[in-house]
């Protein structure tokens, strides 16, 4: 690059060396020393990972993907090799005779490697998250490389530019096939055999499937001066055989092309994606953190393809045998954050749900198939098949699972996707008839006690212990027979199920607590030791039935959180995520960052670990949903909004005096934006999209303003403590200030606590 912003000097070697990769041609777009000041970009780009010395593995390297292909760069097995190992989120076998997680298994594909002319010494790389690029250079006893890589968002084509110095001149790429072959080694059948052998051409290797269909992977370089351009993909096709022609087809498009205006078109939405919503915070650490977390959950999913696996679009070549997609807490954990970051555009939840809810009735145990009953059995495909005579189970019987309230909490994360922006199409088509017969499967156990209450037989808490009137099922159940009865209101359907919905939410029977322990896992069974799966707190979070606000629920909520965060030995990164965000609910903010900080600060409990690049293993297994629900947990100490009420900062540690938001949103499709300065609120402004009512929690002391965008002032009443109702329009915004003060500030990156290191291995 030719100049360099004062934000951005730190970072300029090794991205300066990335666009010289490209030849010039890239580095045409606009550097950001010439761009007009954006908070947006700066913060962004002080999020960047950075590398001083070669990673080893996937828990160390950069990643790239743009929702379907993935790379991620590391050593090589010879001290001259770098490895680009290659992935694809639709590569998955189609062998539903068996299980998903074996005959609908993800499959590994290959990796790329740059063998070069000297051994490896050292590497300076800088990824750049505003841009979604890598950057910088490889030094070797030969010389050096500088390099540039994305995987070009809309083509989804890795490119990978090389200006290699004389004694590199010779560095050459090759491509390594991977067995097609489930790595997952839990319940595998002894007559399962890989698929055959690849079969490779002039830059392509192609890999078919005994199912049909296959993967091919193809690359080319081109030479460009004294520098290259490699272009590489992977193309899937089922059943059809398309996947050879389709690479080979993709790679010659995105050489042929004029580069400035593939980099312009990638940067272009990497740029607007980052400008959606805004978070600052003065601990750098967890602010860097929480970008990244934006970047990796637009790397792995897209609302068009495949819900995230538990690898995304990622492969971890050693010991990893969760091959499939987990909907027993994984996706459920992971994808609440693209509402409130304002991201719908990932929410592959709603779209998988409304494209293949039909695949659903497969996981029904057979004798309850009935054409209006739906379940979701785990590990299942993207495209919801559980594979084999694999199902939920029977409650009360041997065959009970611990996956019964699968597809309950899956759909919720549509409901929240539907409160977030109340787009009535999603509850009318998506959400209301899903969760219907969903709730059809519980109807087909539930039966009425001595006491004249709902009971539920014998199910198994997840992970945990089986249980009669098991408090997982019976909050998933509560909850969903109030929506769908408030879902009919809001329809406007005259529904004949109401009364039985609403019969069913009033006669179900209460959790079972104790005066200690709170609300128990189900009837006559407590929890009595650690447990790393709140599925006993669902109620509590994030279905959020019980409320602080109300007196009479805060005993329950405090002596259950109490006792299950008592012990911590079994829990892994998920838990500390949900309870920060249960202490956040709970106006408990320093528990909230402690909890939040013990993950960040990459302690290893139970064999599990947050990685170097936010990664997260679990033992030898990639496991993508711990880190990004941490910072939906972020969020939820700056903003909440359930219960009717949105909340401004309400549970800001009393070390973090300054933080700034911008376009996070709230239930009731609220956009806000607000800046903390000096340990007071000194604006919030909520944009309405849907004329909802608006009771705000402003967090302001002492008298305020309240006007609109354009300065005039707005009607408000009183409506508790720092809190006002306003009725606002749709379209309408409401900015809140202390009497005199500014409301028109924009996003801010606040001053840091002290010194963060950054992510990647920066020394």
């Amino acid at each position: 690059m030719d100049a360099v912003s004062r934000r951005t000097i730190l970072r300029a070697t090794s991205v300066a060396a990335g666009a010289a990769a490209f030849g010039g041609l890239w580095s045409r777009a606009a550097p950001p020393a010439l761009a007009a000041a954006n908070p947006y970009r700066d913060v962004a780009a002080d999020a960047r990972m950075v590398w001083k010395r070669l990673p080893t593995n996937w828990q160390e390297g950069p990643f790239l993907a743009n929702g379907y292909l993935g790379a991620q760069l590391y050593a090589g097995k010879a001290r001259q090799v770098l490895k680009v190992m290659l992935s694809h989120s639709q590569v998955q076998d189609q062998r539903v005779r068996w299980e998903a997680g074996i005959g609908l298994s993800r499959l590994p594909i290959g990796y790329l490697t740059l063998t070069l002319a000297g051994a490896i010494t050292g590497v300076d790389w800088t990824l750049d998250l505003y841009h979604a690029e890598l950057g910088g250079t490889i030094t070797t006893t030969a010389g050096s490389v500088g390099l540039s890589a994305v995987v070009h968002n809309d083509l989804g084509v890795l490119l990978v530019s090389l200006t290699p110095s004389a004694g590199e001149a010779g560095a050459a790429w090759a491509f390594q096939p991977l067995e097609s072959a489930t790595t997952r080694t839990v319940r595998k059948p002894p007559e399962y055999v890989a698929n055959p052998a690849p079969g490779t051409g002039d830059g392509y290797c192609a890999q078919p499937m005994l199912a049909g269909g296959g993967y091919t992977t193809a690359w080319r370089e081109r030479a460009i001066g004294t520098r290259r351009l490699l272009a590489a993909t992977v193309a899937y096709s089922f059943p059809g055989t398309t996947h050879t022609a389709d690479a080979v087809a993709a790679v010659g498009k995105a050489l042929a092309a004029n580069p400035d205006a593939l980099l312009a078109r990638h940067r272009r939405w990497w740029n607007d994606f980052h400008q959606r919503s805004f978070v600052s915070v003065p601990d750098k650490r967890v602010q860097r953190f929480y970008w990244i977390q934006l970047y990796k959950i637009a790397s792995a999913t897209r609302a068009s393809g495949p819900v995230v696996s538990e690898w995304g679009p990622w492969f971890p070549e050693v010991g990893n045998s969760w091959t499939a997609v987990w909907w027993n807490l994984n996706v459920q954990v992971t994808y609440p954050i693209v509402n409130s970051s304002n991201h719908p555009e990932l929410d592959a939840v709603t779209e998988t749900f409304r494209r293949d809810h039909a695949n659903l009735e497969t996981s029904v145990p057979p004798a309850y198939r009935d054409g209006d009953t739906y379940a979701l059995s785990h590990p299942g495909d993207w495209r919801l098949r559980p594979g084999g005579t694999r199902s939920v189970g029977v409650p009360g019987t041997a065959s009970k699972t611990d996956q019964t309230g699968n597809l309950l909490w899956g759909l919720h994360n549509v409901w929240l996707s539907y409160r977030h922006h109340l787009d009535r199409r999603v509850l009318r088509d998506v959400l209301y008839p899903t969760l219907a017969k969903a709730l059809n499967f519980y109807r087909h156990f539930l039966f009425t006690g001595p006491d004249g209450r709902l009971h539920l037989p014998l199910t198994r808490s997840p992970e945990y212990a089986d249980a009669p009137d098991c408090t997982y099922d019976l909050s998933l159940i509560r909850w969903a027979a109030h929506t769908l009865a408030d879902s009919a209101r809001v329809l406007g359907l005259d529904e004949p199920r109401v009364p039985m919905w609403r019969e069913i939410g009033a006669k179900l029977v209460p959790y079972h607590e104790s005066a200690a322990d709170g609300v128990l896992i189900g009837d006559g069974v407590p929890l009595a030791g650690s447990h790393r799966h709140f599925s006993h707190l669902l109620w509590l979070y994030p279905l959020r039935e019980k409320n602080w606000e109300r007196s009479g629920d805060r005993d329950v909520m405090t002596r259950t959180f109490a006792h299950w965060a008592a012990d911590r030995k079994a829990w892994h990164g998920y838990s500390y995520a949900a309870a920060s965000s249960m202490s956040s609910v709970m106006d408990a903010p320093e528990e909230a960052l402690r909890y939040l900080k013990f993950f960040l600060d990459r302690n290893v409990v139970a064999d599990t670990e947050l990685t170097a690049n936010t990664m997260y293993r679990e033992g030898t297994n990639f496991a993508i949903e711990s880190p990004i629900t941490a910072a939906q947990s972020v969020v939820d100490m700056l903003l909440q909004g359930s219960g009717g009420v949105l909340k401004v900062f309400p549970s800001v540690s009393a070390t973090w005096r300054d933080a700034s938001i911008a376009g996070l949103r709230a239930e009731g499709a609220f956009l806000v934006d607000a800046s903390r300065r000096d340990g007071s609120t000194e604006f919030v402004r909520v944009h309405s999209e849907a004329g909802e009512p608006l009771v705000l929690d402003h967090g302001i002391t002492g008298d305020i303003d309240v006007r609109d965008e354009h300065g005039g002032r707005l009607p408000w009443r009183p409506a508790g403590a720092r809190r006002i109702a306003v009725g606002l329009r749709r379209g309408g915004t409401a900015v809140v200030t202390p009497r005199g003060g500014r409301g028109d500030r924009g996003p801010r990156d606040v001053p840091a606590l002290g010194p963060a290191p950054a992510w990647g291995l920066p020394n």
